[in-house]
């Protein structure tokens, strides 16, 4: 009664709020994919060729960009953080977070499709006969331009998440690896590592997660097979058929149920003593 009396409880109205809606829908989406013939629909999906080939394609291609997206805005950061410090380098780095997804599918679609920018340069140049000659890499069956538009997307927020890491180690720490023999590994795996490992792996789920499951990206720059799991979705919710919208709730279930348990290993992994004792113990 004393929590309501001070009216402590308002400060948590926003979160739980936030909190309650995707879980209504979620609970929803079960209720529908169920639709009254228990795992039925599972079993089927579980046993399609299209999605169980549209699950690893998605698996593949939202793996792939998030940890390239990762690798390189760790690096930049790591080389150019003190740069970074400064207003000016550091709106620069950040302008393509301004921008919707789509805007860069588009951006991609213009520069690197079979009629783009970089083709007509290249046949400008005299380097290319033809566009049949350029390498497709939109609408790819391999989801490249997919994974480029997300890389090119996501770097600057993976940059934006790690600055503020770099800011707080001190020069001093470095100072004493060098002091004791170390180099530039020793440094990054016993500086560097423990402070940004929480952060590279908070990073690494919402752009996995973000990105296995976004749509726009995907329809409009991604092939029809294997499609990701968002537009095969989108397909059996809007299609012809009825019969096939129970489908979509139980491929968007299993979606939320893979997303969940890769949040609770990466939660236990993170809980483990040898990573509390080594940001504990950091130098």
């Amino acid at each position: 009664m004393k929590l309501f009396k001070n009216r402590t409880f308002l400060l948590f109205l926003p979160a739980g709020i936030f909190l309650i809606i995707p879980f209504y829908g979620f609970i929803h989406a079960v209720i529908q994919s169920l639709g009254g013939e228990g795992l039925a629909h599972y079993e089927e999906i579980l046993n399609s060729e299209r999605f169980l080939s549209s699950m690893w394609f998605s698996i593949r291609t939202a793996g792939i960009a998030t940890i390239v997206s990762i690798i390189l805005g760790l690096g930049f950061t790591k080389w150019f953080h003190p740069l970074l410090t400064k207003t000016s380098p550091r709106l620069m780095v950040w302008i393509p977070m301004l921008f919707p997804h789509f805007v860069w599918g588009y951006m991609v679609i213009l520069i690197l499709s079979e009629t783009g920018w970089t083709t007509q340069a290249f046949i400008a140049a005299g380097w290319l006969e033809d566009t049949s000659h350029f390498p497709v890499w939109t609408r790819d069956p391999q989801g490249i331009g997919i994974i480029i538009t997300y890389v090119w997307k996501e770097i600057p927020l993976v940059i934006l998440l790690l600055l503020p890491v770099y800011a707080s180690i001190h020069p001093e720490y470095y100072a004493l690896v060098d002091s004791l023999g170390g180099n530039a590994w020793h440094r990054f795996t016993t500086v560097d590592l423990p402070n940004l490992l929480p952060v590279l792996v908070e990073s690494f789920l919402i752009i996995f997660s973000f990105t296995l499951a976004a749509y726009e990206v995907p329809a409009l720059i991604g092939t029809t097979f294997p499609e990701m799991l968002s537009v095969l979705g989108y397909e059996w919710f809007y299609g012809s058929s009825w019969e096939d919208r129970p489908l979509a709730f139980a491929a968007m279930v299993l979606t939320s149920l893979f997303l969940l348990v890769l949040t609770l290993m990466s939660y236990y992994g993170l809980s483990r003593p040898k990573w509390r004792a080594m940001r504990r113990d950091r130098p």
